[in-house]
């Protein structure tokens, strides 16, 4: 919530206080700016909300509490319209001091402390360590990296974590791979494990291993020496997981090994737990998690008859560790085929004793790649399928994390090379990055804009729509966060370069027959480029100041 929308919040409190002697939350009064600028600056439906408790018409209320709230300096009018519908003009004055608080803050516009104390644990990304970044992952990485961001903006105490598949078959067939590749560089021809990997970057493992090692495991058997295989391929594909993602602006906190799972025996700690707590039995040589009694459609097999884990029983390990390291919230990022998955992990961590609605579970749905105005699928350096690397190349870092994160992580997306590449309107990016250079290049004059407390000047239409945009954008920040919904910020963005340039268009910023208009335009201006670069840097986007 904003400056404004919170001083309105607690005049509409006061004044319900002063009329009737009713104390109400904070809940409870909704404040919104109407789509209709007739209708003011602010609005509020709180006389229909209170009708049915105060046994009066919502617009008898509505007028009632209008008496009362003309009295503030907050306001220059408060209208009744409609059924009970409160609209407010907000003194130009109280609505121009946003530029002062923008500019007194700067970088820091838009944080809070409010959730210091509030400790959250974001999983992204995660991709196996058997092959590159693709487009779905690419999305998750932009969605949960711009969360984390805005959450951090907000003082959260948030760890950024990447959970690393670094056990189990598929690290099993990666090691035979590499192993069956690395023979062939010596001219002996081995079968590929059915499951097993092809792709370029398995030669290029091999290749590494023959260089540093020549001959040593050319007459080995695959069990004596499968560890040193499955580990060097980890790492190396691990490491190119790492490059590409901090090319992409990615980074993270913590980087979880499943082994260590293991290791440390987390797994058997769960399960004991879950045996404690009734929650596990023995059916059909399996062992078996009462998952059903938690909302799941069947239960859940833990460890299979051959003594083996089942994935999940790791998975429940690992959100246990997570709560044991004191995160109090948890948020994962999965892709769209885990979405039956969401039951059952919340089952378990409701068997381990958790509360269940602590964890979040983003779903991210699948991108289709367009191109000359068809799909396309394969890379033209590897013929493989596309991976972040080849997006990064065709669109470049800015317009990839920002279409990523576009859109809401529930819908499937296009991801329209064509127009990211554009240097024109019809490009976002573009058009959002072209306003804030154009702000730059109004700010690199001599001329040197004040701070005071009050932008008495600033009135007119296009400026006023502005300065309530700019008010919004800690109350952007809050609702991405709040609902898991970062592309909001992009719509904001976008909506700021809308008005500022059509703010620029229509009123002169530089007059030199009127310094005082000039020097509070340029504050203006400013302001909307402090909150312009702040808003991109929540989404991983650059500012630039030329273009």
């Amino acid at each position: 919530m904003n400056k404004i929308e919170n001083n309105l919040i607690d005049l509409i409190k006061a004044s319900l206080k002063e009329k009737y002697g009713l104390d109400v939350d904070n809940s409870l009064v909704m404040i919104e700016i109407p789509k209709d600028k007739a209708n003011g600056d602010y609005s509020t439906n709180i006389a229909m909300r209170l009708a049915k408790e105060l046994k009066k018409a919502p617009v008898m209320i509505a007028n009632e509490l209008k008496e009362v709230l003309e009295k503030s300096d907050l306001l220059e009018r408060v209208d009744v319209a409609g059924p009970g519908f409160i609209n407010f003009i907000v003194n130009k004055g109280e609505l121009s001091g946003v530029i002062s608080n923008i500019l007194k803050q700067e970088d820091n516009y838009g944080s809070n402390d409010k959730y210091k104390d509030v400790t959250i644990n974001v999983e992204y990304v995660s991709v196996n360590p058997t092959g590159d970044i693709h487009p779905g992952h690419a999305r998750g990485a932009s969605v949960g990296d711009s969360l984390t961001r805005m959450m951090k903006k907000l003082g959260y105490k948030v760890t950024r974590e990447y959970y690393v598949n670094d056990a189990g078959n598929q690290i099993d067939n990666l090691g035979k791979s590499i192993f069956v590749r690395y023979h062939e560089l010596f001219n002996v021809t081995m079968d590929m494990p059915e499951d097993g990997y092809h792709g370029q970057d398995i030669y290029d493992i091999a290749r590494a291993i023959k260089e540093e090692v020549n001959d040593k495991y050319l007459n080995a058997d695959y069990e004596t020496c499968k560890t040193y295989f499955k580990e060097y391929g980890t790492k190396f594909e691990l490491d190119k997981l790492k490059a590409d993602l901090d090319l992409f602006r990615v980074n993270f906190d913590v980087w979880t090994s499943e082994k260590t799972l293991y290791s440390r025996n987390l797994v058997n700690k769960s399960l004991d737990i879950l045996k404690d707590n009734g929650m596990i039995y023995e059916a059909e040589g399996a062992t078996w998690l009462k998952t059903t009694e938690y909302g799941d459609d069947k239960d859940r097999v833990l460890v299979k008859t051959d003594g083996s884990y089942t994935y999940f029983c790791p998975d429940i390990a690992y959100h246990l560790d997570k709560f044991d390291r004191g995160n109090e919230y948890l948020i994962d990022v999965l892709g769209a085929d885990h979405h039956g998955y969401i039951p059952r992990l919340k089952a378990a961590i409701k068997s381990l004793g958790h509360k269940p609605e602590n964890l979040d579970v983003i779903i991210i749905q699948m991108v289709r790649l367009i191109k000359d105005g068809e799909e396309f699928k394969l890379s033209k350096r590897s013929g493989k399928a596309i991976a972040l690397r080849d997006i990064i190349e065709e669109a470049g870092v800015d317009a990839t994390r920002y279409f990523f994160v576009s859109k809401a992580p529930n819908t499937q997306m296009d991801f329209d090379i064509d127009i990211a590449t554009k240097q024109s309107n019809d490009n976002p990016v573009y058009y959002v990055q072209y306003a804030h250079a154009r702000m730059c290049s109004i700010l690199r004059n001599d001329i040197q804009y004040d701070v005071i407390d009050s932008y008495d000047l600033i009135k007119e239409e296009k400026e006023t729509l502005l300065l309530k945009h700019l008010n919004e954008f800690p109350s952007v920040i809050e609702e991405c966060v709040e609902y898991r919904e970062p592309h909001r910020m992009c719509n904001y963005v976008y909506k700021l370069a809308q008005l500022f340039h059509s703010f620029y268009n229509e009123c002169k910023v530089i007059d030199k027959d009127n310094m005082e208009l000039t020097k509070q335009r340029l504050a203006l201006v400013k302001a909307c480029q402090i909150t312009l670069k702040n808003a991109l840097a929540l989404i991983g986007v650059s500012a630039p100041e030329k273009m």
